[in-house]
This record gives structure tokens, C-alpha cells and sequence, in this order.
């Protein structure tokens, strides 16, 4: 017999009734995001060998933004945009699980996981398209399976594949039957339980008879322990996360494990069309399935948003009237440090949150935001100096005081409070404040398992706080970073008019690395710099400082766009190798897939050379008010290596309008990119004076909800230097050149009305053209220019030699006239040209 197709786990997959084979691609990540594991699916999903990807960033194959997972959640689903080797996107259903040890619940198969035992990481599994049939009879299907039980139910076909799940069943797992459907068992609940019902589930396909078996998740969703032979619980089910759900539904009889009925589906002419998946709970006991339900909703319902206050009303929103009749979350002001109080010490604290069953909540007699100091010895200054939760009840001396002592505690007797529970909250190693629950309708006091349960509500609540004012701070540091790296004036110059705008992303993934810049050459010319660093935070706004500096001092020798790219790329390529072993987040690693628009523009001859490294072309405006797109080569971005960069030159007309921008301008990933463009340029083309109007006017057309990546914006219109500011002479290689040099510059400065400079530029048109004549090849040229606010001198010739200053010894009889020129002159240099070099110097200008 022909073997079966074996899945990236190790485990044969299924083959239907028609024959046909369902495939599921599997990889692994460590925590870090880097690729430890690459099934045979996955190089035939995506094209890229495990040779090829492992080791390496996974976000290398996204095709847009990456999903934003909090550090707590133990599973994420949803639907990403991935690159194929060859280029092309493909948009896959993804399911990942975080395991405390990877290699075990159905991870990479073997030879394929690059090492990746033993460590944690995330298992991420997709059903490959098109390697699954349609579920049959759509309808017939939920009239067979939903319509005969109230619990959990799941239909999968003969493929083992899910195609439908009910209500109750997205409920247990957290996950949509979308997320879901074309996944077999093992990849929604990784481990060797599951991976017995499914052969449990063969078997029914098989023999047309029902059977049980335990269900490989409990009652709240987390995944149920199994054992592999060591004594160890294997995956994902094994990390303290999971644990907690099943302590809490555990109760008191130790029972919290699921059972699954396997009920064999037939159509009415008999044919077996798949299994149906039905979960029973083992306890039937009200109390733990009550405390089951709010440990599970907690995973959904607190921490949805990175904002404290409204995390603090989702505890409480949870518990009343669930759990207790009246909450109040009150939280220590992040300035306030570590809370090191002792229990007789006094502790202040800011109300955040409450809520009641009674309407308008008479209890809370502090109003949300105001500012309260427990006095010492009531039960929340002792939770919070010891750091632990306790239960009170009325009759409790501790109870009794407070509400006698403290005003503030007075709805404790008005209320006809019986039970109270204080509960710290406890994350990263800080006291954050604490939650306040009681009891006054609910005549049953609080239990035991209601202050742990509490507990666990409240550890959540706190790491959700924890991480929003992590954020904060780390969000607050990258933008004073990014602000501190831009530029905060544009420079002085005489090229292009210029307006810019900045707008940090305002997502959960924090600020990127988007920059701009704008760079005055010599001989009157400006560059122009747009770029986009991969990742967000702090480091893509570091490794963009980086870049940035390295596109200064590279424009500075006066590269061509090409070969500054190209320098670029290298320098990339080597900030990636000395990052590789580092701990930090594989996507900023170096900045490798940084894209980058550079420009160069000359108002004497309006040439405009440009290249680009992956970056959108930019857009022109030409004096008419057409719009349309420079065609400049498109490079690879950068890092990649082995790939050239093109340089692209045009001839604009006075009064172009350049737009440089980042992709997030066009928000590719929530807007249609041709609408998107339409609408730019629509915005460009209508007529302005003011280039700040032309910037605000295309931000406000395009950006219509807050943005979800960094968006630089760059607007130039080009000026021409007037002829007549502009005077060249030819020169023949000959000594005697020199005093008609000086001559020609005379009468220039007279015809500029610059006389007063006559002197200084004499001297420095000597040493020039004398070392042209003495060091270089002919033929020669000077050239001067006047911009209003600088005198430029140039000397060209076609050696390639770079002059170099020294210092003459003392009866040395040359050596002394690049020392001269760099006292004379407020700058000079030296920049090379395909047929030889150009020496400068520049000169301000006192305004009239």
C-alpha cells in the first residue's frame, strides 16, 4: 500500500473519501520571531527552502505590516499578507500557538526544525489552499449537526479538515470558525490528546460507530495536559497561562478536562461525510462552570486596548454581577515608583474604575480620577505593603475599623457590605494598585475559590496595565528619539523651495522609522532624502538615526545616487551581520529591507538625477499642473546585496513640484493603491502658492483615519539659477593662463558688484588654476557663481587625482595652497565626475 503523505508533525494526513490529500504547512519561531522549524508544505506553500529561511527573520515574508500579539496571549489567529519566493502575495489564514517547548505538539518535521528543542516559541500552522474540498451540503450540515445538541460541536470532514464549528465551540477555543475551518485537530490544540481523538476520529470514518474520547482542550479553552512518556505535559497546554484556566476550572474535585463524543455523519443515502466533534463537560458542578466562564471571557474581554483606565473598567465590567455586586480598580501613579509602603504607612492611590449592580454606583465615594489616601492598617494599604490578596469578612476586627475610621469606606455600612476581597495588582516585578470587590445583594460571602479566582482576574488586568504603560513610555521615548534624529529646520538654500510633514504611526506597533532630509552640495545643488525603515519602536527609530547620518556623509564626497545607494546597501549589510547575535526583534535587525529615495537637483542646468532602493518613484508636477510619475529604475531595498542600483536623470522646468513620500501615505494595506494614487495626484495638480498648502491638502485627502504606519512627506519646487549669475571660461594648460584667469574673475565681481570680494577670490583662482595646471590634465574650466547668498569658485579638469592638504615645512617652496584656500574660503572640496574632478570653494556673502 502506498504510504500516506506525512504532515509537518510527524503525523500521516488524512486522505478522504475522493481520494485527494489535505496538506498543512507548519513552521516554528522562537520568541525572538526568528525561524527555527520549516515543513516540506511550507517550501511548497511559499517556495522558500528550510535552507533558505531558517535562521532568519520571519518577518522577511510578510507583505505587509505584522500582527500586533500581546506577550500573554498563548494563541493568535488571523490573516496576513505573505511573500512568495518568486515575489507574488499570497493571503493566508494563520493559527499560532505559544509552546514552552518547541519540537512537541505536531511542530517542524524532523531534519526541518533547525534545533528548535527544548526552547519556547510559536507553533503557526495553515491549511494549504486548495488541498481541502468545499464541506458538503452546506446546509444539510448544520440541519444534521447543530440542531442535535447545545455543546460544543465541530464538524470535520473526511479529511479531518473542520469545515464547521457552532457557536458554543468558537466560544471554548476563542477562535472564529474562519480561523479555523480547512485545520485539522492537533494543529487547534497541539499535543498527543489531540492527536488520539483524531485517530479516535479515523476509526468512526472507518468503522460507522461512535466513540469517546477525552477532549484535547478543558473548559475554558485552554489545552488539556497530555503526557508524552516523560512525565511532562506537552505542548502549548504546558505554560503557566494554561495552567491557570484549568487550576480555576479544576474547583474542588479535580475534574476540568472536557469529553468528546465522536459521531459518525451520514448523508440520506448513507455515506459517511464526516465526524462530528461534540464536547461534554466532566463536572457538572454550576460553580466551576461560572468560574470557568470568567476566566475565559477575561482572555477576550480584559486588555483589548493599550489604554489603562479602560483596561481597569473591563476587570470590573467582568466581575459585576458575575462575581461580586461592587468593584473599584485603584491604580499608583507610574511616577510613584515601586510601592514600598509598610502595612502602617498611609498609601495614595488614583480611582481608575468602578462599577455596581445598583444604578449610578452609590458605593464608589470617590470620583473616577480623584486621588485617595488609605489610611494605615485598612485592608488596601495592607495589600498593597504586603503584596497579597486577602478576604474579609464584616465581622473581621481589620473590616470593621476601616469602615468606621476611613469616610471614604462608609458604603461598607451603607451598602450592607458582608464580603470583601482586596486583590493587588502585581506585573513586572511592581505593585501597579489593586482591585476592591464586594459583596451586598449576593447574600452567599466569598469562598476560597472566588479570592483565587479573583486573583487571576486581576493578574491579567495587571499585565494588560503593565504592558499599556510600557508602551507608553517606550512610545514616549521613540518619538523624543525620532524628533531628536529628523531634521528640525530645513537649510539654507538657493535650489528648491521645500515643505515636509511628519506623522508617527498610531497603532499598538508604535512608531517607525520613516525619515527625510534635505542636503545642500556644492556648486548650488540640494539632495533630496526620503526613506522607510522595516519595524517600529525604538530600534527602527535608532537603526534610522544610523542611515541617516551614513546618507550625510556620503553625500558629502558627492556620490552619484547609485553609488551612494550602493555604499548604503553595504552599510546595511554589515550593521545586519554585527546585529545577528544580539537579542533583539529579527524585524529592525541592521535595517535590512529599508527602502530609500535619493535625488539630486541642479538649478544650473535643472538636471535632477535620482535612484531609488525599493522606494515608491516620486511624483512631479509640472508648471502646467500635470502629474505624473518619474520613471526611475526600481532597485531592491536595501541589505539584500547582489543587486544594482540605476540612476536616472530628467530635465525639470522651473517650478516643478517634486513629491517624495513613504508608503504609508497610501496606507496600501486598508485603501485600493490606485484609488489611493488617484487621489494624490488629484491633490498635487490643484493649483497653490504655498507648498505647506500642497502638503496639507494631500495629508488631508488621503489620510482618513489614524494612521497605522509613519508618514514623511517631502515637497520641493525647483528654482533655476538666472544665466547671468553664472560665468565659465575655457583655459589652456599654460602658466601664463593664470593672470587671465585672475583677470576674467576682476571683471566679473565688478559686473556682480562684488568688489569687496576682488582680493580673496584673486587668490584663491590662483592657487586653483594653478593646480590644475601643474597636477591636472587639460582641458580646464572656472567657473563662477553667484546664488545671492554665497560666491561658488570651480576649477575642473580631467584628472582623477584628489588634491590633499599638508603642511609645508618651513623652506619648502610649494605645499602651502589647498592650506591657503582652506583659510580663505568658508568651505571647499573636491567632487569627481565620470571625466575628472571639480575643486570648490564658496564664499557667504554679506547680504546688503
Amino acid at each position: 500500500m502506498e504510504p500516506l503523505p506525512t504532515a509537518a508533525g510527524g503525523q500521516p494526513e488524512s486522505r478522504g473519501t475522493d481520494g485527494g490529500t489535505a496538506y498543512t504547512a507548519t513552521a516554528t519561531l522562537d520568541d525572538h520571531g526568528i525561524v527555527t522549524g520549516w515543513s516540506a508544505q511550507a517550501h511548497h506553500l511559499l517556495g522558500h527552502t528550510p535552507a533558505e529561511i531558517i535562521g532568519h527573520p520571519a518577518t522577511l515574508l510578510l507583505a505587509g505590516p505584522p500582527p500586533h500579539t500581546p506577550p500573554t496571549a498563548p494563541r493568535w489567529a488571523g490573516t496576513l499578507a505573505l511573500r512568495h519566493r518568486d515575489g507574488h502575495t499570497l493571503r493566508l489564514r494563520l493559527l499560532a500557538h505559544h509552546r514552552e517547548s518547541a519540537g512537541t505538539g505536531g511542530g517542524a518535521s524532523p531534519g526541518h526544525n533547525g534545533g528548535g528543542h527544548g526552547r519556547s516559541g510559536w507553533l503557526v500552522v495553515a491549511a494549504v489552499p486548495g488541498s481541502f474540498g468545499d464541506p458538503p451540503a452546506h446546509d444539510a450540515v448544520r440541519g444534521w449537526a447543530f440542531g442535535q445538541s447545545p455543546c460544543p460541536q465541530a464538524v470535520f470532514d473526511t479529511n479531518l479538515r473542520l469545515t464547521r464549528a457552532n457557536a458554543a465551540f468558537e466560544d471554548t477555543l476563542g477562535l472564529r470558525e474562519a480561523e479555523m475551518r480547512g485545520l485539522r485537530l492537533p494543529d487547534l490544540a497541539p499535543g498527543d490528546t489531540a492527536r488520539q481523538a483524531e485517530t479516535h476520529m479515523r476509526s468512526v470514518l472507518t468503522s460507522g460507530h461512535p466513540q469517546h474520547t477525552p477532549a484535547p482542550f478543558t473548559a475554558d479553552g485552554s489545552l488539556a495536559t497530555g503526557h508524552d512518556g516523560s512525565g511532562r505535559g506537552t505542548g502549548p497546554g504546558d505554560t503557566d497561562r494554561s495552567r491557570e484556566g484549568a487550576d480555576a476550572a479544576e474547583g474542588a474535585d479535580g475534574e476540568h478536562a472536557l469529553r468528546a463524543t465522536l459521531t459518525p455523519l451520514a448523508d440520506p443515502a448513507g455515506t459517511i461525510r464526516g465526524v462530528v466533534f461534540t464536547t461534554h463537560p466532566a463536572a457538572e458542578d454550576p460553580e466551576v462552570r461560572r468560574r470557568s466562564h470568567l476566566l475565559h471571557s477575561a482572555a477576550t474581554r480584559i486588555g483589548t486596548t493599550l489604554d489603562t483606565t479602560r483596561t481597569a473598567q473591563e476587570l470590573t465590567d467582568l466581575v459585576v454581577p458575575e462575581l461580586a455586586d461592587y468593584a473599584a480598580v485603584d491604580l499608583i501613579e507610574p511616577s510613584t515608583g515601586r510601592h514600598t509602603a509598610g502595612p502602617d504607612g498611609p498609601v495614595t492611590v488614583t480611582r481608575t474604575a468602578a462599577r455596581s449592580v445598583l444604578p449610578g454606583t452609590p458605593e464608589a465615594l470617590i470620583a473616577l480620577g480623584d486621588t485617595a489616601t488609605y489610611p494605615p492598617g485598612s485592608p488596601p494599604a495592607q495589600t498593597l505593603a504586603t503584596g497579597k490578596a486577602a478576604l474579609y469578612d464584616i465581622t473581621e476586627a481589620t473590616l470593621a475599623r476601616w469602615a468606621v475610621q476611613d469616610p471614604r469606606a462608609a458604603w461598607i455600612r451603607e451598602a450592607g457590605t458582608h464580603s470583601v476581597i482586596a486583590v493587588p495588582l502585581t506585573a513586572g516585578g511592581s505593585t501597579l494598585g489593586l482591585a476592591v470587590f464586594s459583596r451586598h445583594r449576593n447574600p452567599i460571602p466569598f469562598t476560597a475559590d472566588d479570592l483565587a479566582l479573583t486573583e487571576k482576574l486581576a493578574d491579567r488586568a495587571a499585565a494588560a496595565i503593565h504592558n499599556a504603560r510600557r508602551y507608553a513610555r517606550e512610545r514616549t521615548t521613540t518619538m523624543t528619539l525620532q524628533r531628536s534624529l529628523l531634521p528640525h529646520t530645513l537649510p539654507e538654500q538657493a535650489a528648491l523651495d521645500v515643505a515636509t510633514r511628519y506623522l508617527p504611526a498610531t497603532t499598538h506597533a508604535g512608531v517607525g522609522g520613516d525619515w527625510f532630509d534635505v542636503i545642500p552640495l556644492s556648486g548650488t545643488r540640494v539632495a533630496l532624502v526620503v526613506g522607510d525603515v522595516v519595524g517600529h519602536g525604538i530600534r527602527a527609530s535608532a537603526t534610522m538615526g544610523r542611515l541617516r547620518t551614513a546618507v550625510r556623509t556620503l553625500a558629502d564626497v558627492d556620490l552619484p545616487p547609485d553609488e551612494l545607494l550602493t555604499h548604503l546597501d553595504d552599510l546595511v549589510i554589515h550593521l545586519c551581520s554585527d546585529d545577528a547575535g544580539e537579542s533583539q526583534d529579527a524585524e529592525t535587525a541592521g535595517g535590512i529591507g529599508t527602502t530609500c529615495l535619493y535625488a539630486v537637483y541642479d538649478p544650473t542646468t535643472r538636471q535632477c538625477s535620482l535612484a531609488r532602493a525599493g522606494h515608491p518613484p516620486p511624483a512631479v508636477v509640472t508648471p502646467d499642473h500635470a502629474v505624473h510619475f518619474l520613471d526611475v529604475p526600481a532597485g531592491p531595498p536595501l541589505g539584500l546585496g547582489g543587486l544594482p542600483f540605476e540612476t536616472m536623470t530628467t530635465n525639470l522646468p522651473e517650478g516643478t513640484v517634486l513629491a517624495l513620500y513613504t508608503n504609508g501615505l497610501l496606507d496600501p494595506h486598508h485603501h485600493d493603491i490606485d484609488q489611493s494614487l488617484d487621489k494624490m495626484f488629484t491633490a498635487l495638480a490643484h493649483p497653490a502658492r504655498s507648498l505647506d498648502t500642497v502638503c496639507d491638502r494631500v495629508l488631508t485627502t488621503l489620510i482618513t483615519h489614524r494612521p497605522t504606519d509613519d508618514i514623511a512627506l517631502l515637497v520641493a519646487r525647483t528654482r533655476t539659477l538666472a544665466p547671468d549669475h553664472i560665468a565659465t571660461w575655457e583655459l589652456p594648460s599654460d602658466p601664463a593662463t593664470v593672470a587671465r584667469a585672475r583677470h576674467h574673475t576682476t571683471s566679473q565681481l565688478a559686473t556682480w558688484g562684488l568688489e569687496e570680494t576682488s582680493f580673496t577670490t584673486e587668490l584663491l583662482v590662483s592657487e586653483l588654476v594653478t593646480n590644475a595646471i601643474r597636477y591636472g590634465k587639460p582641458p580646464i574650466q572656472l567657473r563662477l557663481i553667484h546664488n545671492n547668498t554665497a560666491l561658488i569658485t570651480e576649477v575642473t579638469d580631467t584628472s582623477n587625482t584628489t588634491p590633499h592638504l599638508r603642511r609645508a615645512r618651513t623652506y619648502d617652496e610649494g605645499g602651502r595652497g589647498l592650506l591657503l584656500v582652506a583659510q580663505l574660503a568658508q568651505q571647499w572640496g573636491t567632487r569627481h565626475h565620470p571625466r575628472g574632478k571639480t575643486i570648490w570653494t564658496e564664499q557667504a556673502l554679506t547680504p546688503a
